[in-house]
């Protein structure tokens, strides 16, 4: 979804990085470093590519909450929060099937190089979100196979200690958890239940591809 919103409405940053060297995931974050938890009211759900059960295959992704006083930062703003949202919601049916409290959370892949993203995600769920000292983790386990499988390290546990280290740390900031919570609650985790009978209409009268 971010890369989709960087080639349908990113064309100013992408010319700029262009010009300044500035990898334009920073000038998105520039881009939004003003716009306020919640993004005056913005709520999208990140069903862009439909479900099996939840969300079933009649899903679409959904954005409510439009006014005069959004522009394109609140449009990106909003994505990075409905993502984590979504995150949220599997996380709670983790912990209820398990019956596991998560204390913390550890982000990695592309994502996780947003500051902006990591303090969203540290919001929304309320714990501390780190990312690892190396973002590409699959890379880095790896590595950590072949350090084993040749006997740089007797074991896994060994490996993982010398070649694995947390990064930056992000702390929820209170007043915007709140918000978050709020809008979790009360709009997010209610849009789908409302949206769904109207997907099932859209896809019926205007032949959208399963």
């Amino acid at each position: 979804m971010v890369s989709w919103f960087m080639e349908e409405f990113g064309h100013f940053e992408k010319n700029q990085s262009q010009k300044s060297g500035i990898p334009v995931e920073k000038l998105f974050d520039q881009m939004i470093q003003d716009i306020p938890a919640g993004s005056m009211g913005l709520i999208l759900q990140p069903f862009w590519s439909p479900g099996v059960k939840f969300p079933g295959p009649e899903a679409k992704g959904g954005i409510i909450g439009f006014g005069d006083v959004h522009t394109r930062a609140h449009l990106y703003r909003s994505i990075l929060e409905g993502l984590a949202y979504a995150l949220r919601e599997g996380k709670e049916r983790i912990v209820k099937r398990t019956g596991i409290p998560l204390k913390k959370l550890r982000v990695s892949g592309g994502g996780s190089q947003s500051d902006t993203a990591m303090q969203i995600t540290a919001d929304i769920f309320g714990i501390p979100a780190e990312r690892p000292h190396l973002y590409e983790t699959s890379g880095l386990g790896a590595a950590i196979d072949a350090a084993v499988g040749l006997n740089f390290y007797p074991d896994f546990s060994s490996a993982i200690k010398e070649m694995v280290r947390p990064g930056k740390r992000f702390e929820p900031i209170d007043k915007n958890k709140q918000i978050y919570n709020q809008l979790y609650e009360f709009v997010y985790k209610r849009m789908y239940e409302h949206l769904k009978p109207m997907y099932d209409q859209i896809r019926r009268i205007t032949g959208y591809p399963e």
